[in-house]
């Protein structure tokens, strides 16, 4: 089958809170595709939860530190390399998917978050690399979760939003 006629792919993320289905945008970000696709396909992101919750602005999951076992503090772990930056012209809205670093632009590594809500802020200064198509629903229960947290950003969901898998899937 040539590239051309290959079904789009898409990654079910099933949580606790149910499943969130996100389509993929190759032609602004491909490297950041491919490396979330590799790691979903390696179970990199089963899991892990969803560490940071900001109601009317993202959820954020994907550190390996958040597995249950793990040591390291939540929200600084990745797979062990990091994925240039690919700033676009995709708007950060709600159900965007875009990946999360550190202060520098190149430092995306697994790390991604789901607008909840609109963080045009973020535009052309973090890599959005795909749109949820279906589970707005579950978005939204995981972004009403109750949140706890010390000092200033209280985004620490005080009951586990498991990742239970990422899956990657031809779309239907």
């Amino acid at each position: 089958m040539s590239k051309e006629t290959a079904p789009a792919e898409v990654a079910i993320i099933k949580t606790s809170y149910g499943e969130m289905t996100v389509g993929f945008w190759p032609d602004v970000a491909p490297k950041t595709v491919e490396n979330f696709k590799k790691l979903a396909r390696a179970g990199f992101y089963d899991g892990t939860a969803f560490h940071r919750v900001i109601k009317g602005f993202m959820i954020q999951g994907g550190c390996p530190n958040t597995k249950i076992g793990e040591s390291g503090m939540p929200g600084t772990g990745g797979p062990g390399w990091k994925v240039k930056a690919e700033f676009n012209e995709k708007a950060h809205t709600r159900g965007v998917l875009s990946m999360a670093r550190s202060s520098h632009p190149d430092s995306a590594g697994s790390q991604f978050f789901v607008c909840h809500g609109d963080a045009r802020f973020l535009d052309k200064q973090y890599t959005a690399f795909g749109q949820l198509i279906a589970g707005d629903d579950v978005l939204e229960r995981i972004a009403s979760v109750p949140t706890k947290g010390v000092g200033g950003e209280k985004s620490t969901p005080i009951d586990r939003v498991a990742v239970e898998s990422v899956k990657i899937v031809a779309q239907a």
